[in-house]
């Protein structure tokens, strides 16, 4: 969720407070206007508080118009040259698993199945589908792995990097392993390496899992058997087609590809939802047997995501006569709605719910309430 954090009807102020709110995740709209002008709400809350899995929450602010290079973020990069934490990076979990190296300028990895699932990560700042195009590429670098650590779990689990549902991956019942069972995983798109076990090859795989539990919404492809050799880089690219349907994974290495592209083609029955960038240590608990269990240490570097834009954009919002109205670019696919709160907590809709054009978007209240008021405008991805 994204909301726009406005302190001063100054430009430069709300742009600086925009960039804050990136940092602290605060899914709260804090502009307000009164019968006395602009006012500051409360500040930022807790950076893991997070509301309904499908939407975006975007604030306005009035009479204030920012550009549309602001608002979007099409192409993210990360090289770790600063604390990723002041990058909108998070931690879900654990906090030894990921630690920032600013020496060497990239993030050290632990993954280590016997803890519960943690996270390192980002939200994308809007909802990723089948229709939507989207590429991610990073550096790897594995210091060691072992396989097995747990003798109860003597097979191999896999160490994993790319897009999750945060709302659903960090409930106590989200469990990788588990497959197609209730207690599996839903909406993930990801990368994954499984290291050698017994009489199989070392594996690279990519996996999409959609919105249901079965095994119709289960797709991977783990026919790339190759090594991903202690103290060597390699370079894994994902890119997504929604034209095609289909996932495609390239990995080089010394400037080398490593094998043929790996692709995965979505049938017409699998949709999934994914809001977060996620380096991801999953908990081995809950699988069926061999089970496995992973301790493996490295480094993540050099990450370029690129996703859509935001779905509002160069937003403006201000009275016209006696309403209330806010424009901004929208985009197809998404339906929005105008809602009105008099304290931040019930929240009412004042618009009709709207489908986007691709194109700029009108919402009105036509009757606004006298006193202070604040605005947010909802958007769903269908």
């Amino acid at each position: 969720m994204r909301s726009l954090r406005i302190i001063s009807s100054s430009v430069w102020d709300a742009v600086r407070n925009f960039r804050e709110f990136l940092d602290c995740g605060s899914p709260l709209p804090l502009f307000h206007r009164t019968s006395g002008g602009a006012k500051a709400a409360e500040g930022c809350r807790s950076p893991r508080r997070r509301r309904a899995i499908h939407s975006l929450l975007i604030a306005t602010a009035s009479a204030l118009s920012l550009p549309a290079s602001i608002l979007s973020a099409a192409t993210f990069t990360e090289n770790f040259s600063a604390n990723p934490a002041a990058n909108a990076w998070q931690i879900f979990g654990t906090n030894n698993l990921f630690t920032w190296d600013s020496a060497n300028q990239n993030l050290r990895v632990t993954w280590d199945s016997s803890k519960p699932n943690n996270y390192f990560h980002r939200p994308l700042g809007t909802i990723l589908t089948p229709d939507d195009d989207f590429s991610l590429s990073f550096d790897l670098t594995f210091e060691d792995y072992a396989i097995g650590v747990n003798p109860a779990k003597p097979g191999t689990f896999e160490a994993a990097i790319g897009f999750l549902n945060l709302d659903q991956a960090t409930k106590t019942n989200f469990f990788r392993g588990a497959g197609t069972s209730s207690l599996g995983p839903l909406n993930i798109v990801e990368f994954d390496f499984f290291p050698a076990f017994d009489t199989f090859n070392p594996t690279i795989a990519q996996t999409i899992v959609g919105t249901n539990h079965s095994s119709l919404n289960w797709l991977y492809n783990h026919d790339k058997l190759l090594e991903m050799t202690p103290g060597e880089t390699f370079i894994v690219t994902m890119n997504y087609s929604s034209a095609t349907r289909t996932l495609t994974t390239t990995i080089t290495n010394n400037g080398t590809q490593c094998g043929d592209p790996q692709t995965l083609i979505l049938t017409a029955v699998i949709d999934f939802r994914v809001t977060t960038l996620s380096i991801s240590s999953y908990s081995d608990a809950i699988q069926p047997l061999p089970a496995g269990s992973i301790l493996a240490h490295g480094s993540v570097d050099n990450l370029i995501l690129v996703t859509p834009p935001s779905p509002v954009e160069n937003i403006s919002g201000g009275f016209i006569g006696a309403s209330w109205r806010v424009q901004f670019i929208s985009r197809t696919n998404w339906l929005y709605t105008l809602e009105q709160s008099d304290n931040l907590t019930t929240w009412t809709n004042v618009s009709l719910a709207t489908m986007g054009n691709g194109a700029i978007l009108t919402l009105s209240d036509t009757t606004p309430p006298a006193a202070k008021s604040f605005y947010r405008v909802r958007a769903n991805r269908l």
